[in-house]
């Protein structure tokens, strides 16, 4: 039997203040810590939990709905302590700023502008208020836009706070009519490898590998470098207009792609019998790139994360859960005999140095990026791999369309592909 989750979403925006009184925001998030202080305090005194949401309010100069959201999250610090093992006392001695925890249109409140940004009001203190617009990645934006217009969407709390010292808002989304079935009730895994020009799936079952993808959009990394030929140019001319607008032409070109790549891989995975996406967690990944100045800046401004955020939410709307796992050697091991060697892999040809298995190198990372969600999330075996399908690859069009296979070689193991065992390059 499955299990399900509600899909909710937390979605992180920059607060652009524009009541020039980001102090008075500030001053709240102090208040708020006072209000943690004082409820972890009370709680520790023994006085009873039902009676301290009223006791900490009369005191606390803020609204007094975010004063006893702030004073549930400090019970519920507390109740963890009390439940689980791992959980430390809280201290009532916190010091610095505190979330500004607050319901929607009761502490804050969201709404359309007519030139298409989320204007926010934050009530900072009672009758104060910090007015603005939300900044953040096209992706949040589009899925809190989704949420303020469609009845399947419920905005629910949020917090304001300071990270580095930069105003933000977190704010929860739940669809009301969709679920996500749990990871760990999956039967298949498919494995997601993305790269710089394309991305290479593998579908990962008990009884093997049941299919592999390699869906090319090469023109997302030439149209970029071109985007940026022309905004140089312009620049160095003055031209600070015309460079505005090339920048978001670019943007809405690459989104547009990535939403097209991210709907194909869902649509992909969903053939398969109770699905699990995996992708491998580049968080750190841009603080490891050092490949000189030119690479750096293509490989850094890759939207590596954007299409992994994409991929996930349009699986969570079919039900589909997604995972994480340690990216580290996928694209070095070797998906049959495990051999890990940095020079097993030369550009899009993989040859193994121990065992001489030849494969596209994204599609064998993607395998092991499969058998790595396996072995973190899944209680069944991983199967022998011992053969490996035809590698098939598709490129998207401008139109959305794929068209039929522009490379199909067998990689079979022992079979021949242009002199080469299970070679596509």
């Amino acid at each position: 039997m499955t299990t399900e989750q509600t899909l909710v979403k937390t979605l992180d925006f920059q607060l652009n203040i524009q009541s020039d009184n980001e102090g008075l925001l500030y001053a709240a998030t102090l208040e708020a810590r006072s209000v943690y202080n004082e409820t972890i305090r009370l709680a520790k005194e023994g006085v009873d939990w039902n009676a301290i949401p009223d006791r900490v309010a009369d005191d606390a100069n803020l609204v007094k709905n975010t004063t006893q959201r702030v004073v549930a999250k400090a019970l519920g610090a507390m109740e963890n302590y009390y439940e689980y093992d791992d959980f430390g006392q809280p201290s009532h001695t916190k010091d610095g700023e505190y979330p500004l925890r607050a319901n929607y249109e009761e502490g804050y409140s969201l709404s359309l502008t007519d030139d298409g940004d989320v204007a926010f009001r934050i009530s900072a203190k009672p009758y104060k208020h910090v007015t603005g617009v939300l900044e953040g990645s096209d992706a949040h934006l589009d899925i809190l836009k989704t949420a303020l217009t469609s009845d399947e969407w419920k905005v629910g709390t949020a917090e304001a706070l300071f990270h580095n010292d930069n105003p933000e808002l977190h704010v929860n989304v739940t669809n009301t009519e969709q679920t996500v079935r749990h990871k760990h009730d999956s039967r298949t895994v498919v494995g997601v490898d993305v790269n710089e020009d394309n991305v290479a799936l593998t579908a990962l079952s008990e009884d093997g590998v049941e299919d592999t993808l390699v869906i090319d959009f090469p023109e997302i990394k030439f149209k970029r470098h071109r985007y940026f030929t022309i905004r140089k140019r312009v620049q160095n001319a003055g031209k600070n207009s015309i460079h505005d607008t090339l920048e978001g032409r670019e943007e809405r070109f690459v989104r547009d792609r990535l939403h097209k790549v991210s709907r194909h891989i869902v649509e992909w995975s969903r053939q398969f019998e109770m699905p699990c996406v995996v992708f491998e967690d580049l968080k750190e990944m841009r603080d490891s790139i050092d490949y000189g100045t030119r690479m750096n800046r293509r490989l850094h401004h890759l939207p590596f994360r954007a299409l992994q955020f994409y991929t996930s939410y349009k699986a969570s709307f079919e039900g589909i859960p997604t995972a994480w796992i340690n990216p580290e050697y996928t694209s070095q091991r070797c998906p049959l005999c495990g051999h890990t060697e940095r020079a097993n892999r030369n550009k899009k040809r993989f040859n193994c140095r121990s065992c001489s298995h030849q494969d596209h190198s994204d599609r064998g990372a993607s395998i092991n990026i499969a058998v790595k969600g396996i072995k973190k999330h899944q209680d069944w075996n991983v199967p022998a791999l011992n053969n490996l399908p035809t590698v098939r690859k598709v490129r998207r069009q401008a139109s959305g369309a794929v068209d039929a296979p522009t490379v199909t070689h067998l990689t079979v193991r022992g079979y021949q592909a242009d002199g080469r065992v299970g070679v596509s390059d």
